[in-house]
């Protein structure tokens, strides 16, 4: 049976009468909540009060409780941009009343905040560059908070089923405010060389870290065809790093929803690529915890995401979601979504992730509206 899964942030319905309406009449049978989230300015084209949000930094949208970050290294902000500190709940309440699950849409991994006040646990790069908004879960204190951040989604939440976003280690890739490294004209494969860490953490894991560095600083600047090619026998031991880190994270978190909260419905980001940077961690050598759903992205289009799609069935036998998009490129035509989306239907997708109820037009709403009904009519 297929499923729809709208994705939304609180203040899309916190103080809009209408949101909750709005978001059912699209068809979906749940919807994503941000529960964490990272920076963003955000479109609101239908809200009462207000037509954007500024998300200045990211931020924990349920109440950031003393007793539980007591004594924590990393502790989430609160928004200031919010009314309270407990919009999450606000939001959820109104969407659950309207008999609507939610799953709380839970960013890991991914601060700029944290990483600023913490350049030690934060992402590296082989020249010594700081990833500030990429927590490296090779560091105790990132994997702490991040199961602190879970216990309380959970604990405070209470939500019919979590999304993991960023559950590993990010990289080069889904970076910072006003991206300017378009113009170096980095391949992917460049992005990816950039992608691999050398904090204090990941350097203790390699033999010989300075001449791996030397190795990935060579594959950048030489334009290497492959990681494989840029790192030669040391490809294997440095991948192995890498899978590791998503793999234990991803372990050790869907344990404790597991053992705390055994009904709830858990959907983890992933792409089948070893070296895959962004919020999509790695699965390859095995997804190796009790998750419900993988999400891979499909916003580049069919012809990169039907390739994605079988790499990651054929990893794990998991139930797949596509995370698709209905925001600019993407054409405002639900027979082109619809078009999209059957194609990674037949492909094996039992699931789609909708980005993003709350960003898109009227024109966008009705364009989704009229894929979803086609979608349900089409695998009924």
């Amino acid at each position: 049976m297929v499923t729809t899964v709208a994705h939304v942030y609180p203040w899309d319905v916190v103080g809009d009468p209408a949101a909750v309406d709005r978001i059912a009449s699209l068809g979906v049978d749940a919807v994503a909540l941000a529960a964490s989230y990272h920076t963003v300015r955000a479109a609101t084209p239908f809200h009462p009060s207000h037509r954007m949000v500024d998300a200045r930094h990211a931020a924990f949208y349920l109440p950031v409780r003393e007793e539980a970050w007591r004594g924590k290294r990393l502790v989430p902000a609160e928004p200031s941009w919010m009314d309270g500190a407990d919009s999450y709940t606000e939001a959820s309440d109104a969407l659950r009343a309207a008999g609507l699950p939610v799953y709380a849409w839970t960013v890991l991994t991914h601060s700029s905040r944290l990483g600023d006040a913490h350049p030690d646990v934060a992402v590296r790069n082989a020249f010594g560059d700081l990833y500030p908004y990429a927590l490296c879960p090779s560091n105790e204190d990132v994997v702490e908070y991040a199961r602190t951040l879970v216990s309380e989604v959970l604990a405070l939440g209470r939500p019919d089923g979590i999304v993991l976003e960023a559950c590993g280690p990010l990289g080069f890739f889904h970076g910072g405010h006003h991206e300017k490294t378009d113009g170096a004209d980095w391949s992917a494969v460049q992005q990816k060389l950039l992608s691999l860490c050398f904090c204090a953490g990941c350097s203790r894991r390699h033999d010989d870290v300075e001449g791996l560095r030397a190795l990935v600083r060579a594959g950048v600047d030489s334009a290497a065809t492959s990681v494989e090619e840029a790192l030669g026998a040391r490809a294997d031991s440095v991948r192995s790093v890498r899978t590791d880190l998503s793999r234990s994270l991803r372990r050790d978190l869907v344990g404790l929803i597991r053992s705390t909260s055994p009904s709830t419905r858990i959907a983890a980001h992933a792409t089948a690529d070893p070296w895959g940077t962004g919020p999509f961690a790695t699965v390859a050598g095995g997804v190796d915890a009790d998750v419900d759903v993988l999400t891979v992205t499909c916003w580049p289009g069919v012809d990169a995401s039907l390739p994605a799609i079988r790499a990651l069935r054929a990893e794990a036998d998991v139930r797949t979601a596509a995370y698709v998009l209905a925001l600019p490129p993407k054409p405002a035509d639900g027979d082109e979504l619809l078009k999209e989306w059957l194609a990674y239907a037949e492909a094996g997708v039992q699931e789609f992730h909708l980005y993003h109820a709350g960003l898109a037009s009227e024109s966008r709403l009705t364009a989704l509206r009229h894929a979803i009904a086609g979608l349900t009519q089409s695998l009924r």
